[in-house]
């Protein structure tokens, strides 16, 4: 039999009801059993946080350091293995699943650091006499809630500033990759963390994701999501007077120029819109083209879609995995149909791939011939889905990127430094990219989008103080 993965509350490793974590390559291979938590655990767990607040709060900098760096050393040291868990349970190939750890890693030891810098500001008072300090100081207990499609990085990204600030953390990934949460939790737990200081409740978000919402004693909820989930989040966190972080999605844009290099386009777009199983919040699904170079980068693309290899995660040879679940396969598909119903073109892919295991394996699709009022130019489609709009101009480009609900990422193909450097001010995403793919941002620089996208402080970075750190202003009387 497989080994039992607990959750972790209040230091001990607790829970019987579990369920089988799936490999979406081979949908016969059981990953692991992981215990799913009841509203009772998630109770507990926020109440040891809470606990466990005010001493954590007071640790010194070096513990804390200490404990974070330890657990960045062992994620690197590990991150063949860690990698094949993540690729196993989410479909990513070998190579993005060991990045991906290896991300994990350098976020664990970027905020080690980060323990040892924060700083604060002495300012003199306008009133004679008076000195004013300005400092940062942790929130208390923070509800994280992780979704699938990173299920490393986006918890470490989370959890390691959380407690590099000193708050205390109750955090659950998605149901459908629990595997690579518990490894990072159980590399904390054995780095030294005290009890109560970091709970993992795994299971359904109906039952522990609505259980921290509804609590009052989480001080500050971090959610990455669909945008549906993050609204009700907001709506709870009113009421409770809560800080809240949400991340929740992206349709994301591509302009190719007629200036463009066009191998360099080809590959940017590609990546972007199709590897990871184009299921990044980053990822490109809408790329606009100007006529000039029209045609002839639609041929290129289309060729390079055609070639890309789909198949086992574990495969040395795969590009692109599978899609993460039948649900999510199911609705890709769906996308596909209203977009051939929409009189897009399909020109490339968009069909189920068999292969050796059983696996929800799907061709990555291209249109031509969309508008930027279909629904596949309109809605998140989370899978390895692009649209080809044609402009006539930059100009139209612009506008064209611009109109949509989301602003998170956005990208442009162009050898013109005018174009690039309007395009950097003018477009309305929080994170734009000229001449590389919209999807991948360094660990130490902040994440975050705009409009639909986004809502609270950036991720990431030494801008994540904004979120995990409440300022205080203090007065003293000189003597």
């Amino acid at each position: 039999m497989l080994e039992l993965h607990r959750n972790l509350i209040d230091g001990e490793w607790v829970g019987t009801d579990a369920v089988e974590n799936i490999n979406p390559s081979n949908v016969n291979d059981v990953v692991g059993v992981y215990a799913r938590a009841s509203e009772e655990d998630t109770k507990r767990a926020i109440a040891a946080a809470k606990a466990a607040f005010p001493a954590w709060s007071r640790t010194g900098i070096l513990d804390r350091h200490a404990i974070l760096r330890k657990t960045a050393d062992e994620i690197l040291a590990r991150k063949q293995e860690l990698g094949e868990l993540l690729s196993r349970e989410e479909g990513k190939s070998l190579p993005e699943g060991i990045g991906e750890v290896t991300r994990a890693g350098q976020i664990f030891d970027f905020f080690a650091g980060e323990v040892l810098r924060l700083a604060g500001e002495i300012l003199p008072s306008v009133r004679p006499g008076l000195g004013v300090e300005i400092t940062r100081e942790p929130l208390g207990v923070i509800g994280i809630i992780t979704p699938w499609n990173f299920p490393i990085a986006i918890p470490s990204w989370k959890i390691a500033p959380a407690l590099a600030y000193g708050n205390t953390v109750v955090v659950k990934p998605a149901d459908l990759v629990p595997g690579s949460t518990w490894a990072i939790v159980d590399i904390l737990a054995r780095a030294g963390l005290p009890k109560g200081v970091l709970n993992l409740v795994m299971g359904r978000g109906s039952v522990v994701g609505q259980t921290m919402v509804d609590s009052k004693d989480v001080t500050a909820i971090s959610f990455t999501g669909s945008v549906a989930t993050g609204r009700r989040i907001a709506a709870a966190s009113i009421e409770h007077n809560r800080k809240f972080q949400l991340e929740m999605g992206g349709k994301n844009p591509t302009v190719v120029l007629d200036d463009a290099d066009l191998k360099v386009a080809v590959e940017s777009v590609a990546q972007s819109a199709f590897f990871s199983t184009g299921q990044r919040c980053t990822a490109t699904s809408r790329v606009i083209v100007t006529e000039g170079i029209h045609d002839e980068f639609v041929k290129a693309l289309a060729e390079r879609t055609r070639n890309l290899r789909v198949g086992d995660a574990l495969d040395k040879d795969t590009e692109i995995g599978p899609v993460v679940d039948p649900s999510q396969l199911s609705q890709d598909i769906d996308y596909i149909e209203i977009g051939k119903a929409e009189g897009a073109r399909l020109v490339s892919g968009g069909e189920r791939v068999k292969r050796n295991n059983e696996g929800y394996f799907l061709q990555p699709a291209l249109f031509t011939e969309a508008t930027n009022a279909m629904r596949i130019a309109r809605e998140e489609i989370f899978g390895p889905v692009a649209a080809v709009i044609r402009v006539k101009d930059y100009e139209e480009a612009l506008i064209t990127a611009n109109d949509t609900d989301f602003g998170l990422s956005a990208g442009i193909v162009t050898t013109s430094l005018k174009y690039a450097t309007h395009f950097k001010r003018n477009s309305e995403a929080g994170m734009v990219m000229v001449n590389v793919p919209t999807a991948g941002v360094d660990f130490h620089v902040p994440f975050g989008g705009r409009k639909g996208s986004s809502y609270g402080p950036r991720e990431q970075g030494k801008y994540a103080a904004e979120f995990f750190t409440v300022v205080k202003t203090s007065y003293t009387l000189a003597g």
